[in-house]
């Protein structure tokens, strides 16, 4: 039974990764930019629902609503101020800028939060849990958070496909110099991609601060979580992401059965393995 438990935990751990990981994926299969920044941006969420969690005396599930626009916003400005005019330089000048992002909001949060440890109050859902048996429980925090990446993934997919901007974006990312002749407005369609990305970047943000402690220096390694999980399910595509969180999360849970610290090793093993058998990914595709 204690097995058992790893795997569920694993499953719902795998959810709060593919919300990590649904940015980064949109941003590469759209622009094809890897943005180094994508975990600080993510922490930089938690510091900001922490903020209006306790300036406003609201819930956690609320401080989204707040949270998550002015995340959309943020993205849409970061794409055509900074990685735009980077875009048109070179593919390795976007990792160069993102880099640089990256240092400067950890310095930057630093300087705002110092360098002590938060984590965001989530009151009754933190505790509470549905027990199905003596030994396996389910976290209700947790089931929200894996429902929260499944409603992300699936609206994701439905507005790409039927959606007008939805289609925009595939038909920009599939050329957008064929886009930019059919009349597309190819950095404002860009601009929206990277909204949404940021938008879930946001989401993920929250749902790790009320998953455990952070701190400014907690982005790198949810980056590395992110980028495991895109690579593992398959990069651009979606539902792959979905699958190659769960996955990560499992053998982090497996791992962490065998031996207390064995767990992030397993998760890298994974990867390894995932990457030498199926270079492509499990679910090869794109996030168009």
């Amino acid at each position: 039974m204690a097995w058992l438990n790893a795997v569920v935990q694993g499953i719902l751990l795998g959810g709060l990764y593919a919300l990590f990981a649904c940015g980064l994926s949109l941003l590469f299969g759209v622009m094809r930019v890897v943005n180094l920044a994508h975990g600080d941006f993510a922490v930089l969420a938690a510091y900001l629902g922490l903020a209006v969690i306790t300036g406003l005396h609201v819930p956690l599930l609320w401080s989204t609503l707040a949270v998550a626009p002015l995340f959309a916003v943020v993205g849409y400005l970061v794409q055509r101020l900074i990685i735009q005019r980077s875009l048109e330089v070179s593919p390795l000048t976007t990792l160069l800028v993102t880099f640089g992002l990256s240092v400067v909001l950890q310095n930057a949060m630093l300087e705002g939060f110092s360098a002590n440890s938060h984590s965001l109050p989530s009151g009754w859902l933190a505790a509470g849990s549905f027990r199905l048996t003596p030994q396996l429980s389910i976290g209700h925090f947790s089931l929200i958070v894996f429902a929260a990446a499944v409603v992300v993934i699936v609206s994701l997919q439905l507005f790409l496909s039927r959606a007008r901007l939805g289609r925009q974006i595939r038909a920009t990312a599939d050329d957008a110099e064929a886009a930019s002749i059919a009349g597309t407005d190819v950095r404002h369609v860009f601009g929206i991609a990277a909204a949404i990305a940021f938008a879930t970047v946001a989401l993920a943000g929250l749902a790790f601060g009320g998953y455990s402690s952070f701190d400014p220096g907690a982005g790198t390694q949810r980056l590395i979580f992110a980028f495991e999980a895109v690579v593992i399910g398959g990069v651009g595509s979606l539902w792959g992401t979905l699958l190659g969180g769960v996955v990560l999360g499992v053998s982090q849970a497996l791992g962490a059965q065998v031996d207390s610290g064995f767990g992030v090793l397993a998760g890298h093993l994974v990867f390894l393995a995932v990457l030498a058998i199926r270079p492509r990914g499990l679910l090869p595709g794109r996030v168009t």
